[in-house]
């Protein structure tokens, strides 16, 4: 059982068995994944998570054992089974282009098929983009306070095993340098990096012993974590080893700043003058934004980034907003709950550009609508993701990767200057429905 299919909530297959009963399973819809706001007042929200979507829709199957789980545990009736047997996405799917920024109501992922083939969707869109923005939007802020200093993710003790994976994926399209997770690395061409724990200096009968079989392996160019014992003596017995060309050295105790000047200041006196200072031990974007003084040269993030840094979901929702009527013409829906209002009708999506710098989000609606009519209006956000039940593999993979991380560098440079303050506050751009 691969479980893929299971990835799902049970009232999504019993509306699609309702549906089949009275007829509307097969109803033309359109579903959207947006936003109604920016998690944690923040000033914009990075799509992530787009291309691993796309490789869970190339294997969402029920297979033999699914399907006997569903028989077994009474989901639903044969007929469900049945049409669940022969389940493949046919429809299509557009949406912002991976790494791209949102806003509130930015109709982020657009799903056009039959309401039961685009329903059954729902919670695996959500669970992989919601998780994987959360991510990308705390990585992004991280990014921006390190002003340029590399950033490595190193987190994936601190995550399920599958979203440790994730969550490296989506820190690296937002900006960061590296992962410590090698399965990430594998799978979507990350750069991957790693040393030691204070594990390997304890294993030693001496911190000398330890740093010189780390060099023995990795060479001089290696970092070394000097705050085992004593962090002066730490630093002394680095450089006694390796000698004024190490590579650097991590700290990952004690008030960083001080440690960190302090540091500079010894390895300086001993000739290492080019050997750099990594600092780790529970960093967020603010704490790093506190070290912009001091003299370090990297960062190893953890806990922070795979939480998403206070907000560990980005709040996206799935809802349906278009369907055909019975005359065959399309109808715009939407639900009208207090604080929960979505707004009906297919949606395009353009960034207003003006002397290079983003003043408006806006979102055209209409249900004769086509991308073309947005060329003239902004930058078209919205990229063709699904194509008949064809994916696009141009989204997916490493490739697909390193697209998304160059769009979100592009993206964010066109940002005002104030979309990167760190408080709480309004959305950079405003977002018009015309």
């Amino acid at each position: 059982m691969t479980d893929t299919a299971l990835m799902t909530d049970r009232y999504e297959l019993t509306m699609i068995d309702a549906a089949l009963r009275n007829g509307t399973a097969f109803r033309p819809s359109v579903f959207e994944v947006f936003g109604r706001r920016l998690p944690g007042a923040r000033r914009y929200g990075v799509v992530a998570g787009t291309g691993r979507f796309l490789e869970r829709l190339a294997e969402f199957r029920f297979g033999d054992a699914e399907l006997a789980f569903l028989r077994d545990n009474e989901v639903g009736s044969s007929e469900l089974i049945d049409w669940l047997a022969d389940y493949r996405f046919t429809g299509s799917i557009r949406g912002y282009a991976e790494g791209e920024l949102y806003f509130p109501g930015s109709p982020i992922l657009v799903v056009e098929g039959s309401f039961a083939e685009a329903v059954v969707l729902e919670t695996v869109a959500l669970s992989v983009l919601n998780y994987d923005s959360a991510v990308a939007n705390a990585a992004t802020r991280m990014v921006r306070a390190a002003k340029g200093r590399p950033i490595a993710e190193m987190g994936s003790r601190r995550a399920n095993e599958e979203a440790a994976v994730a969550a490296a994926r989506a820190a690296y399209i937002a900006g960061f340098s590296a992962t410590s997770n090698l399965a990430a690395g594998a799978r979507w061409g990350i750069p991957t990096m790693g040393t030691a724990a204070h594990s390997f200096t304890l294993l030693h009968d001496s911190e000398a012993e330890a740093f010189q079989a780390q060099i023995d392996v990795l060479g001089v160019g290696t970092t070394l974590l000097v705050d085992t014992y004593d962090i002066e003596q730490g630093i002394r017995t680095a450089v006694e080893v390796a000698g004024t060309k190490l590579g650097g050295i991590r700290l990952d105790s004690g008030d960083l700043a001080e440690v960190a000047g302090e540091a500079r200041q010894l390895l300086d006196s001993l000739g290492a003058t080019d050997t750099r200072i990594t600092v780790t031990s529970d960093l967020d974007e603010y704490a790093i934004a506190g070290l912009q003084a001091s003299p370090v040269d990297a960062y190893g993030v953890g806990t922070s980034v795979v939480t998403g840094s206070g907000a560990p979901a980005a709040g996206m929702v799935y809802k349906l907003v278009a369907r055909q009527g019975d005359d065959g013409g399309w109808v715009g829906v939407a639900k009208q709950s207090e604080d929960k209002a979505s707004k009906g009708g297919e949606k395009v999506a353009v960034r207003t550009i003006e002397h290079g710098v983003a003043v408006e989000e806006t979102v055209l609606l209409g249900d004769d609508v086509a991308p073309a009519d947005a060329i003239a209006r902004g930058r078209a956000l919205q990229v063709q993701l699904v194509t008949d039940g064809r994916i696009d593999e141009q989204w997916m993979g490493a490739v697909g990767v390193a697209t998304a991380r160059e769009r979100h560098a592009a993206s964010v440079a066109e940002l005002p200057a104030d979309a990167h303050r760190l408080a709480r506050g309004e959305p950079a751009l405003p977002t018009v429905f015309r």
